[in-house]
């Protein structure tokens, strides 16, 4: 029987936040040049290519602090189930919002989306706190982006939405 190489299961967390991009990237390669060039942005919005360089950097450092905790706790056990079950679910709202924003163009719905994925995050990052120190302060920056990015989802909405 072959063995997993011992570096597999670092590699596997660390790319698993990915996923999300990839799966979304088809909504914002065709909505960021159409419908999201035609919405009102503030001034502090980051120009488009800061997006991704800053979600494929935060998206590696969190899927690295996870293959810690998996490490530290001994692999899926039982208790790995509320720490990394934290973290699947963050993922899995933090994935939902780009079919949201950019699919649907529901920037209302994107922030309640965003507002999830921050208290996610953040009972993610406090389980994590005391199994790994590392991994929860890998969270950190995650965090202060998320609530960057709801500041800016929130301005995009007020400031967009059609007045009735």
């Amino acid at each position: 029987m072959e063995m997993v190489p011992a570096w597999a299961p670092a590699v596997g967390f660390t790319l698993l936040p990915h996923v999300g991009v990839f799966l979304g990237s088809k909504i914002t390669k065709r909505e960021i040049p159409t419908w999201y060039q035609t919405v009102q942005k503030p001034s502090w919005c980051p120009p488009n290519w800061v997006f991704p360089t800053v979600w494929g950097t935060l998206y590696t450092s969190m899927g690295y602090g996870s293959y810690l905790v998996w490490k530290e706790l001994g692999g899926f056990n039982e208790k790995s189930v509320v720490p990394l079950g934290l973290y699947a679910g963050n993922l899995a709202v933090n994935w939902s919002w780009t079919p949201v924003f950019f699919g649907a163009h529901k920037m209302g719905w994107g922030l309640v989306i965003l507002l999830l994925t921050t208290g996610t995050a953040t009972a993610t990052t406090t389980s994590w706190y005391n199994i790994n120190k590392t991994a929860a302060y890998l969270m950190v920056p995650y965090l202060a982006w998320l609530s960057f990015a709801s500041a800016l989802n929130y301005w995009i909405w007020k400031n967009n939405h059609k007045k009735k």
